[in-house]
């Protein structure tokens, strides 16, 4: 199995072999009746971003920014 370079969606940083903090969320996509399509989104997320506790506002945001949640979303 080859390693594949990722880089972190949050920072833009590469994510190094040894980052075995790092994780990677495929967050799947709803219909309007809140039904899965079947497509889905991936986020990277450093492990220096988790360790600072950011990761999950960092993922709302990136949702949000993506359309997968309302801009009035909160937490």
């Amino acid at each position: 199995m080859d390693f594949i370079p990722r880089k972190c969606s949050v920072t833009g940083r590469l994510l190094t072999i040894k980052d075995h903090a790092s994780v990677q969320i495929n967050v799947g996509e709803v219909d309007e009746n809140g039904r899965l399509t079947g497509d889905f989104k991936t986020y990277a997320v450093s492990g220096y971003v988790r360790a600072n506790a950011e990761s999950d506002d960092s993922i709302t945001r990136l949702a949000k920014e993506d359309g997968l949640l309302q801009e009035s979303f909160t937490a």
